[in-house]
């Protein structure tokens, strides 16, 4: 499990969590990633794509592989804070809440990382 807590606010930690959760799914790890605070306006289409690092690779596309082969989730409590709703979001990509984040972080050999 990856948690990003940071999106255009702290870029080079956004993207460390993209790119760990993107290079993860790759490996055939099984990957959730939680994006919440200011890196929940990523789920919302175009916003990846116009997010910029020098010497990383695009966003946009660490996500994409992101929901290839593991789960996207916004925060609900964050996506109510920025009025997204599901239907605003990236197809693919989910909104829960602290009891799935709860259940899912709590399974038998989770590893969680919180960028």
């Amino acid at each position: 499990m990856i948690k990003a807590t940071a999106g255009e606010d702290s870029p080079e930690r956004c993207n460390q969590a993209f790119t760990v959760a993107a290079t993860a799914v790759a490996s055939g790890v099984r990957v959730s990633l939680w994006l919440t605070g200011e890196a929940s306006w990523l789920a919302v289409p175009g916003r990846a794509a116009a997010f910029t690092l020098p010497h990383a690779a695009p966003l946009d596309d660490l996500l994409a592989g992101v929901l290839a082969g593991g789960t996207v989730t916004v925060c609900t409590q964050c996506a109510a804070r920025r009025d997204l709703t599901e239907d605003a979001l990236v197809d693919g990509v989910r909104i829960a809440g602290a009891p799935s984040f709860v259940e899912e972080v709590t399974q038998p050999g989770v590893q969680a990382l919180v960028y």
